[in-house]
């Protein structure tokens, strides 16, 4: 094995191959402190050729490797197990911009660049790069990709999968499959990067994309409402996208409880109070007071409650940050059995009527935390407690999964929305998932992977 770290080590350089528990600790429990490993090392390589090379010597050593973005998964799909025969090859030394074309809207990045970093190249060209997750200082594009994630302007402009027009991946023997490609139509033969794209690192490793960009927006109007029911709130949303098309870039929904929670660690910040609060945004170019105006209006006439329109940059940051610190917020409060679920917006009120009252049939008393992105049907449905004290709360997540996930798809929808599958619903999804579908998606597993050392131990 000694052998084997010097081999690694050469490849990229003895100070990026961590092997002392100290310097691995950040790279081997995931976000929620759920789950823990103990890998072999942890490689930083620097570029694409590092990054096939420790692929390839993994291959010929029957060593597991574990892609780990800004170690941000909620579902312990970046943690390695405890074998102490996986390495873990966190991406964050790739972290270029390797090309910006404004005339074509597209930018294309090293895996290992931030979010954030993203979304400040895109700003500094006058473009717009639209995802947006609270995670975004940290989170990074491979990982992104990965979960196939999708965020605050899903309604909008889509998941990752419509973001990404090409994908540079590394193969589990070492070749890379170069399609960074910036074209919108193309169609000579299958779509290869869509297999990688929500597969976790399962199939290969992503190293860089080439990402959709879009006009940045001048103008924008954003406001808090107040609605009494969750079918109000599925209305309002209905209303704003007969009324205003594709300008509606959010539609976000938070419970009382969710508001009670805010107000308990940020106390002073939110503005109002009602059964369910709707963080609705609208975008486009021009002037933004025209736009506020039109919203302002379209309120007047067909918005009966409460609300707060953002006048200023100022305020519309501070109604954003309601939203973003909400997972924050439910985390600092203790922990939750989390669900990040999606159903047809449609189907929203009838869901979380008939999967509260399921809860509180078999938990009494049991505290659901929900909020989430209505306008494309995602929502994270998190029990906080389901007994007083909530020292069983762990005990109790096999049958409140159970309760959920059987309502979940009995309103048509699916159990990983945004956060994928990692280690934690992999039992579930065999459940749910169609037989068939599972049967091809491991064909392409051991068709790509068949030695079955990328991402070993999740889902696949």
């Amino acid at each position: 094995m000694n052998d084997l770290l010097s081999a690694l080590g050469r490849i990229v350089g003895a100070a990026n191959l961590l092997q002392q528990p100290q310097d691995t600790a950040p790279f081997v429990t995931d976000w929620r402190g759920r789950y823990h490993g103990a890998p072999l090392a942890v490689a930083l390589p620097q570029n694409t050729d590092e990054v096939a090379a420790l692929v390839r010597l993994c291959g010929e050593h029957d060593i597991g490797i574990v892609p780990q973005g800004g170690n941000t998964s909620h579902c312990g799909a970046a943690t390695p197990d405890g074998s102490g025969r996986q390495l873990v090859i966190a991406m964050r030394r790739l972290d270029r911009v390797r090309a910006l074309d404004s005339a074509n809207n597209s930018i294309t990045v090293d895996a290992g660049c931030t979010l954030a970093q993203v979304q400040q190249a895109a700003s500094e060209a006058g473009r717009l790069f639209p995802l947006s997750l609270a995670s975004e200082g940290s989170c990074q594009i491979g990982g992104n990709l990965s979960t196939n994630a999708g965020g605050l302007a899903v309604l909008r402009f889509g998941t990752m999968r419509e973001l990404a027009l090409g994908l540079e991946v590394v193969l589990a023997d070492g070749s890379v499959l170069h399609a960074l490609s910036g074209l919108r139509k193309d169609t000579s033969g299958l779509d290869l990067k869509q297999l990688f794209i929500g597969a976790e690192g399962q199939l290969g490793l992503i190293t860089a994309a080439t990402l959709k960009l879009f006009p940045k927006p001048g103008a924008h109007a954003t406001a808090l409402l107040a609605v009494d029911s969750a079918s109000a709130a599925i209305a309002c949303l209905n209303a704003l996208q007969q009324a205003f098309g594709d300008r509606l870039t959010t539609f976000e929904m938070m419970s009382e409880v969710c508001q009670r929670l805010l107000e308990k660690y940020h106390p002073g910040q939110v503005p109002l109070f009602a059964p369910w609060l709707l963080l609705v945004e609208l975008s486009d170019s021009g002037d933004g007071a025209a736009l506020r105006d039109r919203l302002l209006h379209w309120l007047a006439d067909h918005h009966g409650g409460d609300g707060v329109l953002a006048q200023n940059e100022t305020e519309r940051q501070r109604l954003w940050q309601l939203r973003e610190a909400m997972s924050e917020t439910q985390k600092r409060d203790g922990p939750s059995i989390k669900h990040d679920i999606g159903v047809p917006s449609s189907a929203i009120p009838d869901f979380i009527r008939d999967c509260d009252a399921a809860l509180q049939r078999a938990f009494p008393g049991v505290r659901v935390v929900t909020f989430g992105h209505a306008g494309d049907g995602n929502l994270h449905y998190n029990v906080s407690y389901t007994r007083p004290g909530n020292a069983q709360l762990f005990d109790d997540e096999a049958a409140v999964n159970a309760i959920v996930y059987e309502q979940v798809y009995r309103h048509r929808g699916t159990l990983a929305a945004e956060h994928g599958i990692g280690q934690l619903k992999q039992p579930w999804l065999e459940r749910y998932k169609d037989p068939v579908a599972l049967a091809l998606m491991r064909s392409v597993k051991q068709a790509l992977d068949p030695q079955r050392l990328m991402n070993p131990g999740k889902w696949l």
